[in-house]
């Protein structure tokens, strides 16, 4: 796993979706888009593919397609403990990049895909030059803060059963499939918990068939008892960024305090 910039990189150079694939850009105002277009470059990252370690210099604003990366706070213990995710809804490695541009964290793939990337240096003159898009990054900016503020508070507050399934729930907003790549191991890592734990809620999971899991990954297989069992910060964290972002999801949810029933894709 290397950081951004280093060399011998596990970017691969195979093409991907086009950069609109990336939600954030597909709102972007066709002048906006095309001050930024000529600068985007798109990749794929493998799973575990660590962009920025916490104090790397940011170098670049990503833009997820069907990749899924998390922001993780590395303890000295080497515990972790996971502060936000990022997918096609918005991107990264620009909020901590406007005063100190260091990275806050580990910048860790958790499921492989492609992305677009622009140099910050670009990004930031885009930002200054077009208002609309200062806007769009600024709702964008609550938007995460929010996600933070409701991980944070789930994290102290709710057990583990319920954070799993909002995690599963975030994770399954962001691809288009029910099957998602996601280990034992890297779930243990994200929550912050024991493997055998995270074993144990998984088995409870699908002994309750609201999920399947199989080598290397879980199926969903009722979201909607997932989102019955979830926790309220799912239907928190998505009611901001449908406030914020509109574009984010293919319909809104209930309200602010109930989350949605239905598989949605963002």
């Amino acid at each position: 796993m290397l950081s951004d910039g280093r060399q011998n990189s596990p970017l691969s150079s195979r093409s991907p979706p086009d950069h609109r694939a990336n939600r954030f850009l597909a709102t972007l105002e066709a002048n906006t888009f095309a001050i930024l277009e000529p600068h985007l470059k798109s990749m794929i990252l493998p799973r575990g593919t660590v962009l920025y370690e916490p104090g790397d210099p940011i170098r670049y604003t990503y833009f997820p397609h069907d990749a899924i990366v998390s922001l993780v706070d590395v303890m000295e213990d080497g515990r972790l403990a996971e502060v936000a995710m990022f997918g096609r809804e918005g991107l990264f490695g620009l909020l901590s990049a406007f005063v100190s541009r260091e990275a806050f964290g580990r910048y860790v793939v958790q499921v492989p895909g492609s992305v677009s990337r622009v140099p910050i240096d670009h990004m930031q003159a885009a930002i200054r030059t077009f208002p609309t898009l200062q806007r769009q990054v600024l709702a964008y900016n609550e938007a995460l803060l929010a996600q933070a503020y409701h991980t944070v508070a789930c994290n102290a507050l709710h057990p583990v059963e319920a954070r799993c399934c909002r995690w599963i729930l975030s994770t399954h907003d962001r691809l288009d499939q029910d099957a998602l790549p996601l280990t034992h191991e890297f779930l243990a890592e994200m929550l912050g918990v024991q493997r055998s734990t995270v074993s144990t809620v998984l088995r409870a999971l699908q002994k309750s068939n609201l999920i399947e899991q199989f080598r290397g990954g879980i199926a969903v297989l009722d979201r909607a008892g997932l989102d019955h069992a979830a926790c309220e910060c799912y239907g928190k964290i998505r009611y901001r960024f449908e406030r914020l972002l509109p574009g984010t999801y293919a319909e809104p949810a209930c309200n602010e305090l109930g989350s949605s029933t239905t598989a949605i894709k963002p």
